[in-house]
């Protein structure tokens, strides 16, 4: 297994490193969109809908994250786009980006209200109520994330590798810091209908884990000066302030604890492990990037609340 583990987990970067690398930016973007279709093949299975429709559910996503992307201008297929005017304040015109940014506002936060409030009722009712839910809905919700996700991943990409990277790193630094102080100090469980390994302990353990690596990169952004852009954690320290910048990291560590629950409740309820078996040693696709996907568009939108 660890030998399984290892030689996908090398695979998988050699792939990743060229496209991130790429100047332009249709090696990232169809790499990317490659993995979500995989992930909405996934989410087809897992609801219910296998064969045929599995894969029809894929090219929805494909097909959505493309007409999303043709709509909102995106230029995916040209030259590596690059937000503009990093340095100035993000002002804000409602419909239009924020200065610096390629996608207007409105889209992260209609992503921020499918997730906290659905994933808040899904995390609450969904253990008795979710495959009551009609398939068809269900089936939806998984293109809409996926899409969302994968527009995301564009922007992020577009604001540079250390702004894209900041985003990643803080998943998994919320996620080795609570399986640690999980281990370490957990208690009271937190969704033991869901995930019984998951405390509250761990929780706090990933949120203050997070807070120290941001203080690192912050530190890091202002003295090496050898990144592409400012990170996340920059741009929340400077447009919301310190306290700003702590709860807005705190509300994206815990919509990563969500992302995470709600794959494994989906996972839970169609009596599987994993979401499949695409990636030898490490499951699926959805198995990877759960906790990423809201916090991917949720990362964004609170970048429209900066100022400066």
């Amino acid at each position: 297994m660890l030998k399984q583990r290892v030689i996908t987990a090398l695979v998988l970067v050699a792939i990743l490193l060229p496209a991130l690398a790429a100047e332009a930016a249709w090696p990232f973007a169809l790499l990317t969109l490659v993995f979500v279709a995989a992930a909405g093949w996934e989410w087809s299975r897992l609801n219910g809908a296998p064969g045929w429709r599995a894969w029809v559910l894929a090219a929805a996503v494909v097909g959505g994250a493309l007409y999303a992307a043709a709509q909102l201008a995106l230029p995916v297929w040209s030259a590596q786009p690059s937000g503009s005017a990093l340095s100035e304040p993000h002002t804000h015109t409602w419909g239009e980006p924020p200065v610096g940014f390629l996608v207007p506002g409105w889209v992260w936060w209609l992503a921020a209200l499918i997730w906290v409030p659905g994933g808040g009722a899904m995390l609450r009712w969904g253990t008795a109520h979710w495959l009551a839910v009609p398939q068809v809905l269900r089936r939806l919700v998984g293109v809409l994330i996926l899409v969302m996700a994968w527009l995301a991943l564009v922007e992020g990409r577009s604001q540079g590798l250390n702004f894209l990277l900041s985003v990643f790193c803080l998943v998994w630094a919320a996620d080795i810091g609570a399986y640690f102080g999980g281990r370490a100090f957990g208690k009271r469980k937190l969704a033991p209908s869901i995930s019984p390994g998951k405390s509250w302990e761990g929780v706090i353990a990933g949120m203050l884990t997070v807070a120290v690596l941001a203080a690192l990169w912050v530190w890091v952004d202002r003295h090496a000066a050898v990144a592409d852009g400012p990170s996340l954690y920059s741009r929340l320290w400077t447009g919301l302030g310190p306290l700003g910048a702590a709860l807005a990291l705190a509300a994206l560590t815990g919509m990563s604890v969500a992302g995470d629950l709600v794959e494994s409740l989906v996972k839970r309820q169609a009596g599987v492990k994993d979401s499949s078996q695409l990636l030898p040693g490490h499951g699926g696709v959805l198995d990877r990037v759960d906790a990423l996907l809201p916090v991917l568009p949720l990362s964004l939108a609170v970048m429209t609340l900066c100022h400066g």
